[in-house]
């Protein structure tokens, strides 16, 4: 990025002087059977994942699941007991953080309350001088780094003058100054009100397309966050890896019930495999998408997502009643007792609600219901 003439309490400062750019960081993530124990306690077990050079990875799971003990593995605030972590290829597991060459923003900012925006940035190069170059150069790098948040008009003011937002941004501007090759976001967004989340969420995709390069980590228990920022979502429960693939093959085919009941609402309901794609559910034969493992008579579990229900007569009619109607703004959700099984639907502009009680008729297509072997990805006798 070309410097610029910037502003200093109203006045023009003078364009910075070229500076030379140093060579890109190590790029790409490598977590070779790593496992993480406090006290005996194992908090990430046997875990085993590459982030490609460039790539948005997003560890994704319930509080406890082990994530933001991964992240920090890669940061190096905690050593793994047995594995290794690489960087850019290169075996980092014995390093302090400070010679990893990575970038990291936590959810709580940890902006310096006494220092300005612009000094906040600078932080970590000063720290890093001797092997980042001059003066001249890191007020290059702050300069950069703001211009590419949206925050060199606020570069003179101190934290307390931000709104949350604009800390966050700042926060994100100090980790890119020192050009890392690997960027790891621990719940970035968590302390944002739902309307600069959205809007977060924007600008890191839009920075992810400014720096192809780097590899991002992000971690997060939030799903649209995921499904909306990440080439490839890792779902971690009770400390290990339990799926990885695109967002959209999570969502759309998912592997395992796990994957299926966090990646999304879905109905989730007990059938027995049949032949040439088809289950049977509280004595209705069903048409669905055969999986891998459900072979003719065998137990499986029937995943259908809730925007994929309709309701009235069609393919895969089930009967039920009523039992709660949530508007929701763009759709109502209709939750029904199917035989004893809780059925969700989330319907567009529904002109007369049901009442609870009422008989109702719910459907699906075939192609839209995945059936996935009974207990898949199942943590419930771990």
């Amino acid at each position: 990025m070309s410097a610029a003439i910037g502003t200093r309490d109203g006045a023009p400062t003078a364009p910075t002087a070229p500076v030379s750019t140093p060579a890109p960081a190590p790029s790409g993530i490598r977590f070779d059977h790593v496992s993480v124990a406090y006290g005996g306690n194992v908090v990430l077990e046997d875990f085993d994942l590459t982030v490609e050079p460039g790539e948005v990875m997003a560890l994704l799971g319930p509080s406890g699941s082990g994530k933001t003990t991964a992240l920090r593995a890669v940061a190096g605030f905690v050593r793994p007991c047995a594995g290794r972590v690489l960087i850019g290829g290169r075996d980092m597991t014995g390093l302090p953080p400070h010679r990893r060459g990575i970038g990291m923003v936590v959810q709580q900012y940890a902006l310096f309350p006494h220092l300005r925006v612009e000094d906040n940035v600078a932080f970590g190069l000063k720290a890093r001088r001797g092997r980042t170059g001059s003066r001249a150069e890191t007020a290059a790098r702050v300069s950069e780094a703001l211009e590419m948040t949206g925050m060199a008009a606020y570069a003179r003011r101190y934290p307390r003058e931000l709104s949350g937002g604009q800390q966050q941004r700042v926060a994100i501007a100090r980790a890119l100054a020192i050009r890392p090759g690997v960027l790891l976001l621990d719940e970035p967004l968590s302390a944002l009100d739902a309307r600069l989340r959205s809007g977060m969420l924007a600008e890191l995709a839009r920075l992810h397309r400014e720096l192809p390069d780097v590899s991002i980590l992000y971690v997060t228990h939030d799903q649209v966050e995921a499904l909306t920022l990440a080439d490839r979502i890792a779902v971690m429960d009770r400390a290990r890896l339990r799926d990885c693939g695109t967002p959209q093959d999570l969502y759309r085919r998912p592997r395992t019930e796990f994957t299926a009941s966090f990646v999304g609402n879905a109905n989730l309901l007990p059938v027995t495999a049949g032949p040439h794609g088809t289950a049977d559910f509280a004595g209705t034969r069903l048409a669905v998408t055969p999986a891998d493992g459900a072979a003719p008579g065998a137990s499986a579990t029937l995943c259908v997502r809730p925007h994929l229900v309709g309701l009235g007569e069609g393919p895969n009619a089930l009967h039920g009643r009523v039992t709660e109607v949530q508007w929701r703004g763009a759709t109502h959700r209709v939750y029904a007792d199917v035989a004893g099984h809780r059925v969700m639907a989330d319907v567009r502009e529904l002109r007369a609600t049901p009442e609870p009680g009422a008989e109702v008729v719910l459907h699906f297509a075939a192609e839209d219901a995945v059936l996935l072997p009974a207990g898949a990805g199942s943590t419930a006798d771990e």
